[in-house]
Formats: structure tokens, sequence, C-alpha cells
């Protein structure tokens, strides 16, 4: 049995009173909202913070604000309050449906927007407990001086698993981060590292407080993920994608975000760029579909063969660019959900 190692547990009831508690600490103390993901960690010696500091009672982080003139969803809602509520089932349908992929339904009823948002980055090699590890003489991630996915790297490639993350930065989200000298707000896209180690901006003294969204007029989004069981997994492939439609059907805008493929969230910019101004046709499909999977460049640290992995990218951006254009997905998703696409 892995057991939690001692530490000492907070519980404030403001935010002003959490960012005091976190302010000089360092790495040492830790926000818990969830802990689906933290403690786990914890058990198996990933994280080992002297202090815990639970969120659950700081009100002021579980709001949802939606109006015509912009979103705010507090960090601390659950994966289940926005699964099940029907205000993002419109323009923030990417959103609904990651946070309802997440884990199980228990998981969903503990785990937060704001702790997926920061969810540490996985390995084969990472997410294995201490004696497994230390027998590996651990790796560059924890413990180690060597990343046993590429021996060869100075930096750790552990992998992004947020489901929540891509199909944010691909509706254009910014978050808001609370220290005891102030505030900023950063782009959900910049707020991410391309190094699995030191994967998030987040400064150990903030706490991710709030989500922003831009009023979303005439968006469409969609989250599609591949994982090998139709439930709990981790994705090991994700993309979402947005698209603003103009009335004759002509893409102004669109965002895609490819995850799991890199130690961050990937932003397709020039398969983005190449749908401005053209309607959803299978040319336009299939040309950003090919740009969007060149920037995937999986390696061997999760499940499935990793140049199957690549290949699958430009499938899946095809099914969520013929869904965005109105194209019933129902069976392919069904498909990819409980039966993912056979390997060759």
């Amino acid at each position: 049995m892995m057991r939690l190692p001692l530490f000492e547990f907070r519980s404030p009831r403001t935010l002003e009173e959490a960012v005091r508690i976190l302010d000089g600490q360092g790495p040492s103390t830790m926000p818990l909202a969830g802990g689906t993901d933290l403690l786990p960690n914890m058990k198996r010696r990933q994280q080992v913070p002297r202090t815990l500091m639970s969120l659950r009672h700081v009100e002021s982080l579980r709001h949802v604000q939606l109006s015509d003139s912009g979103s705010r969803l507090g960090a601390c809602l659950t994966l289940t309050d926005i699964a099940e509520d029907p205000r993002f089932r419109n323009g923030m349908t990417a959103l609904a449906q990651a946070s309802a992929l997440v884990a199980t339904p228990h998981i969903r009823n503990m785990a937060t927007l704001g702790g997926n948002l920061c969810l540490d980055t996985r390995c084969n090699y990472y997410d294995q407990n201490y004696e497994w590890r230390k027998a590996i003489n651990f790796c560059l991630k924890k413990d180690g001086n060597t990343c046993w996915v590429a021996t060869g790297s100075s930096k750790c490639v552990a992998v992004s698993s947020t489901d929540t993350a891509p199909a944010l930065i691909a509706l254009g989200a910014r978050v808001r981060l609370f220290s005891r000298s102030g505030e900023r707000e950063v782009a959900l896209a910049d707020l991410y590292n391309n190094d699995g180690i030191n994967y998030i901006k987040r400064r150990p003294d903030e706490i991710l407080a709030e989500v922003l969204l831009d009023p979303l007029h005439g968006w469409k989004s969609t989250y599609w993920k591949l994982r090998r069981r139709g439930s709990f997994d981790f994705p090991v492939l994700s993309v979402a994608a947005a698209a603003r439609f103009s009335t004759q059907g002509v893409v102004e805008d669109a965002r895609i975000v490819v995850g799991s493929a890199a130690s961050r969230p990937l932003v397709a910019g020039e398969a983005s760029k190449s749908l401005l101004g053209r309607s959803l046709n299978p040319e336009s499909i299939a040309e950003a579909a090919a740009l969007a999977a060149r920037i995937a460049k999986p390696l061997d640290n999760t499940d499935f063969d990793m140049t199957w992995r690549k290949r699958v990218t430009a499938e899946f951006v095809t099914y969520a660019l013929r869904e965005l254009r109105g194209n019933d997905m129902h069976v392919e998703r069904e498909s990819v959900t409980r039966h993912p696409l056979p390997q060759s």
C-alpha cells in the first residue's frame, strides 16, 4: 500500500488568506484543489510538499459568470460542474466535451478546472511508484540525471496530458494568477513551456484563480480525445478546434490545438491560418489536417506506437473540422471513444 508522506494542512477561507500562506514558501507549500492528481503523486513521492493548502472553502474560486461581454470561470469549479451545465454547450462546447472526457465520474466530481490546467506532465518512466523508479536509477524529471525516453536529451520530454487546456486555448482563454504581490493576466497558450519539468509559468506563490473568455458569438468548437479505454485514461492525443463563421459559412477566424503530443499543448498556427477566408470543404480540411500533423512529434513515453499517434493527428483534425462544418459525427466519436483506431 502506498501511503501519503506527513504534511501540515491549511484551509483558508479567502483568496487573500490563501496567497498569504503561499507567500515566500516556495514549492514546500502547494495548493490543493480536488487532489486527484497531486495526492497520487505524493503517494509515489513525485511531489513531497511539507504543507498542503486546501482551496475547498474559498467560495470566490467557484463562481460562474457568463454574459454577452465575456465569461469568467472560477478555478475550483469541478469538471462535473462544467460537463453537466447546459450553458457550456454553445460556443464553449469544446470545454464541456473535454471536461466530460476526463477520467471517471467519481474523479470529475472532485477534479477542478484549475487543477486540470495545472496538471503535472506524464511519462511511462515517471508515473511509477518510488521503488520502481529507484530500480532504474530514477529519471531526469525526479531524482535522476537521465531522460529514459531520450537518453541524449538534456531536457525532460514528459507529456502534457491536460484535457481542458487545449479546449480553452482553442477558445482564446486567458487566466488570472494571484499572489500576495498582486495579480497578472496571461493568455492560456502562453502559460506553458515545452519542458516536462518546468512545464508551467505559474510561480509557487501564485494561485490560478480564474479563467477568462472573450465573447464567443458566432464561434463553434469541439474536442476529440484518443485513449485506449473509453473511460479513465489520460489522452495520448487530443485535438481541439474552434472557428467563427460568416453567414455564408466562410471561416473568419480559427484555432486548432494539438494536445498530448509534447510537453505543452501545441497551437497549430499554420493550419488555422490556412482555413481563413475559406469554407470547410474536403480540400481545406485536408490541407489543415496535414499542416496540423506536422507539429505533432510524439515520443515513446505514453500509450500506443508513437508513429501511429502522429498519423492519427491528421485524422482527428479532420474529424474535428467536419464536426464544426455541421456533419453528424456521432458514429466516429463513438468509435474512437470506445474502440480507438487500429494500429497499422
